[in-house]
């Protein structure tokens, strides 16, 4: 006589709801042992001491009961790998299930190398930030105001998703709301983990081959071409670490959507509106027969008035400005 497997419950505090614990849910949903689960949402030990999973309520931080919270005095897990951003309940789940889960939703065994990359990248690319923001850890170190504030962020649309103070508030309301915050939470986990590992990583080889071949482009090894365009601008700053190159490369040269060919330069860093070294202060805001005039490089389509950007309609012509542009201040 077989006996029906008990469904197993992850439970989660139950009232107003954040972020953090609805994409909790929706990551251990991801993983084998809990795909199935039933969630139960309560503040009640009696209820949650029996439960399978319990993630952001109960006060215990403990993975060998399977208890997930981050709220209690004295917690300050971290997610390791050099990242200090103390971690949320999502954060936790991420941890533990992480390979997991980016396994599975890549079609990656355990053992390929490809794996591990993706996972940290996630962290620092998604999860981090939920992180930060459930544990009201500042972005960036000042005390000044924020010059604009920005409601459009995962955390802000999962809080709007609770029931308004003039509207029916009761425990099927949201239940219902919950579970919508978990879906939109999750959906934006797996476009994230999709796009890293199948957009984001094929990337870096097209980056590295660029890397390989400076020299072809120019003695200084400064300028850079790409074969084909991707994003570059991350792989290219980890590939200078690896390769003892940091700060080397001041401009990449690739071709775009109408065949023309761009000169961009390499910012600081990776969010910083700061280049290394700008196109010259007198191309910028020209265009066309101007900027072929003024440069003596034919083809010139644009450059931008800031500096970080310019454009030609041959490679030949892009190589030569970069070059010049390595010439001049």
């Amino acid at each position: 006589m077989s006996t029906k497997r008990k469904m197993a419950k992850i439970g989660t505090h139950d009232g107003s709801f954040h972020c953090d614990e609805a994409l909790g849910c929706f990551l251990l949903k991801q993983t084998k042992e809990f795909r199935d689960a039933e969630i139960v949402r309560s503040r009640d030990p009696e209820i949650l001491k029996d439960l399978n999973v319990v993630i952001d309520v109960g006060g215990v931080y403990d993975p060998e009961t399977q208890r997930y919270d981050h709220h209690q005095r004295g917690f300050t897990e971290e997610f390791g790998h050099g990242f200090v951003t103390k971690l949320s309940s999502a954060g936790l789940v991420y941890k533990h299930y992480g390979r997991e889960i980016v396994a599975s939703q890549l079609g990656l065994k355990e053992d390929d190398p490809m794996l591990e990359t993706v996972y940290l990248r996630v962290y620092k690319s998604f999860m981090e930030a939920i992180d930060g923001i459930d544990n009201g850890i500042q972005q960036y170190d000042t005390e000044q105001p924020a010059r604009y504030q920005n409601h459009t962020g995962l955390s802000a649309r999962v809080g709007s998703l609770n029931p308004n103070w003039n509207e029916e508030y009761n425990a099927t309301v949201l239940m219902t709301q919950f579970l919508k915050a978990v879906e939109l939470s999750g959906s934006e986990f797996t476009e994230s983990v999709n796009y890293i590992g199948k957009v984001w990583l094929p990337a870096r080889t097209h980056v590295k081959e660029a890397l390989d071949k400076r020299f072809e482009n120019d003695p200084s090894g400064k300028i850079i071409k790409l074969e084909t365009f991707c994003p570059w601008k991350e792989h290219l700053f980890l590939l200078e670490e690896e390769l003892d190159i940091v700060g080397n490369t001041l401009f990449c040269l690739y071709e775009d959507d109408k065949k023309n060919w761009r000169i961009q330069t390499i910012p600081v860093t990776t969010s910083s509106f700061e280049s290394r070294k700008f196109l010259p202060s007198t191309w910028r805001g020209m265009r066309d027969d101007e900027l072929s005039n003024e440069s003596g490089i034919p083809g010139g389509i644009f450059v931008h008035m800031s500096g970080f950007i310019g454009g030609n309609k041959t490679f030949e012509g892009a190589l030569a400005m970069a070059k010049k542009g390595l010439e001049l201040s």
